[in-house]
């Protein structure tokens, strides 16, 4: 079955045709197949999507025959820490060596080294770095990108942090979504955390939210970092701002955060190994996504699994993103991501592509024009070179990608 925005009396009028390959839409989160499919784009969306045999006349600008393959949504990786100073490779060696994350912290390192090194950097040299990164994100067929601060933890290098991740959506083939997550650790010249918070909500925030440098706002709650009632003081500013809200949450211990966010409508919760079934009745409820890390998870070697069966059964959304950061998932590959969540956390290789573009756009609130091949969405989608979508989950590596198509152009 076809679907078109126009009247089928009159030529449809494409500035591009594309076609050759099969189609797994992700519509209603499942593959929802069309096979020999033809995508229509005008002005950067999709203005016709069905089978050949069903397309009407048309004139069109370009037309690009695929030649074989499987077409997806372009990829979203809805939670990234692309933007920093340094590297942390030597509390790699520091937790194979039997030191755990906490331990780490406490010694100065951790997040705090990352603040450091971010502090030091000017906005070009991290512009150069997260460049890299993002460009190994594209090679794997990401289209969008989730950027969080987070590592600078005053006002000014929060938003050299920000400003960096406009430039890259700048400069680069490829949609940047903003968080500020400067709840995420104690900077070294503060000592008391109720005090950072009211820094952040009287002074971090009403700029940012002035200056439009971001587009959602996220903190850390976790014994670590702050305590749900500090995490909901910052929320209630952001959200008197403007700015909607995500949460690291229940990552290393049960707090009642991923609950407390909920009650804030939350876009995401995200981690959440230690949640409750008390939290997903709340996600549910309010209709806040699960993101799932399996990266993190991996790198840290945890054993406390997030409840798949119990976000199954609430009917949860669950997204799937590499967590890129420098200490606990230096991880440059979403589709690994999505083989770790498959093999570790028992999701299905559907649940894994769903996971990595019609809910990580609803995890940034972009579900009504990203993460689905539909009529009016944004026309970014990627050409794989496999057999069936459930090879995008089973390869450990590799050059799947055959095309990368962003806002209708192929880049």
């Amino acid at each position: 079955m076809s679907q078109t925005g126009h009247s089928a009396n009159t030529p449809i009028r494409f500035d591009s045709l594309w076609y050759g390959a099969h189609a797994a839409t992700m519509q209603q989160g499942r593959y929802s197949v069309i096979e020999d499919a033809v995508i229509g784009v005008k002005n950067g969306r999709i203005v016709w999507l069905g089978q050949e045999a069903d397309l009407p006349a048309y004139e069109a600008l370009q037309e690009h025959d695929f030649a074989g393959g499987w077409v997806t949504p372009g990829l979203i990786d809805c939670h990234t820490h692309l933007v920093f100073g340094g590297n942390r490779a030597g509390e790699f060696e520091q937790r194979l060596n039997g030191v755990s994350y906490q331990e780490i912290a406490a010694q100065g390192g951790g997040i705090a080294a990352s603040v450091n090194a971010t502090r030091k950097a000017t906005q070009a040299q991290l512009f150069t770095s997260a460049k890299r990164r993002i460009q190994s994100l594209m090679q794997d067929g990401v289209t969008t990108v989730e950027i969080k601060s987070g590592y600078g933890l005053s006002l000014e290098s929060e938003l050299k942090m920000l400003r960096v991740a406009s430039e890259l959506g700048e400069e680069l083939p490829i949609h940047i979504q903003r968080t500020c997550l400067a709840a995420h650790a104690m900077p070294p010249e503060f000592d008391n955390k109720d005090a950072y918070i009211d820094y952040l909500c009287d002074e971090v925030l009403p700029e940012i939210a002035k200056l439009g440098m971001a587009d959602a706002v996220d903190a850390f709650c976790e014994g670590i970092a702050f305590s749900p009632e500090q995490v909901s003081r910052y929320f209630q500013r952001a959200k008197a701002l403007g700015l909607p809200v995500k949460i690291h949450a229940e990552q290393l211990t049960s707090q009642g955060g991923t609950r407390m966010a909920a009650s804030f409508q939350a876009l995401s919760a995200d981690h959440i190994e230690f949640i409750e079934e008390a939290d997903v009745k709340a996600m549910a409820q309010a209709g806040t996504v699960a993101v799932l890390l399996p990266g993190a998870f991996y790198t840290l070697k945890e054993t406390q699994k997030p409840p798949i069966d119990w976000l199954r059964k609430n009917a949860v959304p669950m997204a799937i993103a590499t967590d890129a950061n420098p200490g606990t998932s230096p991880a440059l590959s979403l589709r690994l991501m999505m083989n770790m969540a498959c093999t570790l956390f028992a999701l299905t290789p559907e649940e894994a592509l769903a996971g990595a573009t019609l809910h990580a756009a609803q995890a940034l609130g972009l579900s009504a024009s990203h993460g689905s091949l539909e009529v009016g969405k944004v026309a970014d989608f990627v050409c794989w070179d496999v057999e069936s979508p459930g090879e995008l989950c089973y390869w450990l590596g590799g050059q799947l990608l055959k095309h990368r198509i962003q806002q209708g152009n192929i880049t």
